[in-house]
């Protein structure tokens, strides 16, 4: 028993458990390093993409496995650790500090947004309302917005008279409509069989009119069927093409503002997402560590003020609050 145990605490028993720790480090770092490399690699092919949508989940995830790391006292783990962790935040740097935007024209008017995906299964009505009215913006954009909200949209959006709804769709994931309401008038903008579900409005601001449109994109690829994605893009860019004057595109886009998706919208429509932390789904996890798929997209003639998270509303998705004014000309 005692040479048994001696075995146990030998010299070459401690080399072999650690060498297998330092590989089982190693192993742990493999996944998020290819979700690194897949949103650094500007790839849009569908195997790469869908890697490219989770560097916020896998810096998090990163940054915990690296602590315990040190704790072990793994050195070799721990650099490769924080050199995994600078590739994520280089992955992610372009959806927290997208590029393109104006300053603000100085005394201009400011115009602020609600815009949520609500689940089309969602029956809490009363945290539907609470989250819209805490935000208090001017106006409101809904996708997903199911049959129970629907039921009770007076009491919803008590405080936006002005409102327009696309149709009814019935779909496996649950009955939805979508919506935009407005405290100010506003005229909706016709509908399109493109594929795309969407809703749109020219809504009457202090800033003039601007053109607010609700998407929702289907699931990427596997969910989907791998070309969904991108010919909804190409329909909201179609949509956008038609518009004069300031747009807001809100809503679910199934994608963060860096990959595939992001980088077609930006190309085709000209427009500007806002920054993407902290993140929006699932809202179960802590919001820093969740991916910004709910995005709040602009023409460059809006400067973007602020941009936040409101209040859950009983959805797996966290709504989003921003505000806009309008952009001051550029410099002679």
């Amino acid at each position: 028993m005692e040479a048994a145990k001696d075995a146990c605490l030998s010299p070459d028993f401690k080399t072999l458990i650690r060498a297998l720790l330092h590989l089982g480090a190693l192993a742990v770092l493999a996944a998020p390093l290819a979700v690194a490399l897949a949103g650094l690699s500007g790839i849009g092919h569908r195997w790469v993409d869908i890697l490219a949508q989770f560097p916020a989940p896998a810096l998090a995830g990163t940054l915990v496995a690296t602590l315990i790391f040190a704790l072990l006292r793994l050195r070799p783990a721990v650099i490769a650790g924080l050199i995994v962790t600078a590739l994520l935040v280089l992955a992610l740097w372009p959806q927290w500090f997208p590029r393109g935007g104006a300053r603000p024209a100085p005394g201009a008017p400011t115009v602020s947004l609600y815009s949520a995906n609500l689940w089309a299964w969602n029956r809490d009505v009363d945290a539907i309302a609470r989250s819209i009215a805490e935000a208090d913006a001017d106006i409101v954009v809904l996708v997903e917005l199911g049959d129970a909200p629907s039921a009770e949209l007076d009491r919803v959006l008590k405080a936006y008279p002005h409102r327009v709804l696309n149709a009814r769709v019935d779909r496996p994931s649950g009955a939805a409509r979508a919506a935009v309401a407005s405290r100010w008038p506003l005229t909706a903008i016709p509908d399109r069989a493109d594929g795309l579900v969407s809703v749109g409005a020219v809504v009457r601001t202090p800033l003039g009119p601007v053109n607010v449109l609700g998407v929702h994109l289907t699931r990427p690829w596997p969910f989907q069927y791998q070309w969904g994605q991108i010919n909804q893009a190409a329909a909201l860019a179609d949509i956008r093409r038609d518009l004069t004057g300031p747009v807001i595109a809100a809503g679910d886009f199934n994608s963060v503002s860096s990959a595939r998706i992001g980088k077609q919208i930006k190309a085709e429509t000209g427009l500007i997402p806002a920054p993407a932390w902290p993140g929006t789904w699932p809202a179960a996890l802590p919001s820093g560590m969740g991916m910004t798929i709910d995005q709040v997209w602009r023409s460059p003639d809006l400067a973007l003020l602020e941009r936040r998270l409101g209040r859950k509303t009983g959805s797996d998705h966290r709504p989003v609050v921003t505000r806009f004014t309008r952009a001051a000309p550029p410099a002679p």
